[in-house]
């Protein structure tokens, strides 16, 4: 029962996402395996995460979709999916941010309000999805389940960053500054 509740509220924020996604082809990533399935892509077993390599710094989301009586419906439920876990690693770091910012700002002895904050930086995360884009598919020949990897790259999340109006100047410019070492560490903490 709790299974298919997460399913159905993870379906309901992926088709939500969907309308704010922006798609685009590239190649593939590489990205290392740690769980040793074999015959799947490397990027299925590494599943969600966040990347520091030399492809740049970059928020990926893998999702999936069990066979559905319309293959292309099946393939948009796991792109949707794919999106929504960019979505989840994408506001857990900007919390991060988030954080570091006032503690930032409360150091210097000023004044934050932390609810101003956490509002700007939801904004941002809907705001950034639009540069997120599916990299690679995959099926399961055996299972039919077909699996989808959505990235997103931290340039383009500081340069939408950069251009919102609704942020803050100090909390822009923080990320401008800050964002790469935050995100360092966020993926070293993995």
């Amino acid at each position: 029962m709790l299974k298919s509740s997460i399913s159905v509220v993870t379906r309901s924020f992926a088709v939500a996402l969907f309308a704010l996604a922006l798609t685009g082809c590239s190649g593939p990533t590489k990205v290392e395996s740690d769980l040793g399935l074999k015959d799947v892509p490397d990027w299925v077993n590494e599943g969600t995460n966040i990347l520091n390599n030399k492809d740049g710094r970059l928020f990926h989301g893998v999702g999936s979709a069990k066979p559905l009586a319309d293959m292309q419906l099946q393939k948009s439920v796991a792109d949707d999916r794919a999106r929504a876990e960019v979505a989840r690693i994408l506001t857990s770091y900007l919390e991060v941010v988030s954080d570091d910012y006032v503690s930032s700002v409360r150091a210097e002895g000023e004044s934050v309000s932390e609810e101003s904050v956490s509002r700007q930086i939801r904004s941002s995360t809907k705001i950034n999805l639009r540069g997120a884009r599916i990299i690679a598919n995959w099926r399961d020949p055996k299972t039919g389940v077909i699996y989808s990897l959505c990235e997103l790259d931290m340039n383009q999340v500081k340069s939408t960053v950069a251009k919102s109006e609704e942020m803050d100047a100090g909390l822009r410019r923080y990320i401008k500054n800050k964002g790469d070492n935050i995100f360092d560490r966020v993926a070293g903490e993995q």
